[in-house]
């Protein structure tokens, strides 16, 4: 692989692929459209492949106790959200003098984005008067709390990657 380093979980994958799209975005001096194209590549074919290794071992321990796969579950990506997030996280990724924050398996837009609430909505996202930022999550999230949570305390809890979004440069020139 030449953008993904010694990769053995989905919690490992996903965390190296923030970082390379923080690192490789075209918006970076050293990033380019190719290279984040590339890492998507990269990404799905270990993403299928740790995927499938997954599925292989619950399918070889379904037989034996239900604790160790109860447990494991707990941890278990959600694969068609996993999917929707970078689906989403590509479309949103072309807006120009915004910020995109990534915050567990949430999208947080902040910045510029008076331009683009139109667009924004008919994504998917939301707007939260209180934090001045967009949010877009999967539908199968479920709040299971009423408690208000500021931006930090949610960051700290869950753990976030930001991309800084200038304005794009011409890199075909």
């Amino acid at each position: 692989m030449k953008y993904f380093n010694n990769v053995s979980t989905l919690e490992e994958l996903r965390r190296q692929y923030k970082e390379l799209l923080k690192r490789f975005h075209p918006d970076n001096p050293q990033g380019s459209t190719q290279a984040t194209q590339e890492i998507n590549a990269e990404y799905d074919r270990l993403f299928k492949l740790l995927k499938d290794k997954h599925e292989s071992k619950s399918d070889k321990t379904a037989d034996s106790t239900n604790t160790k796969q109860s447990e494991y579950s707990k941890n278990m990506y959600d694969w068609e959200n996993d999917k929707a997030l970078r689906e989403m996280l590509q479309k949103s990724i072309s807006f120009d003098g915004i910020e995109i924050e990534i915050v567990g398996a949430w999208i947080w837009i902040s910045g510029n984005t008076y331009s683009y609430k139109k667009d924004l909505k008919e994504l998917g996202f939301k707007w939260v008067s209180q934090k001045k930022m967009w949010y877009w999550k999967s539908e199968s999230y479920q709040k299971k709390s009423r408690k208000t949570l500021s931006m930090n305390d949610i960051r700290n809890y869950y753990g976030s990657v930001k991309i800084q979004m200038n304005e794009l440069r011409a890199i075909e020139a």
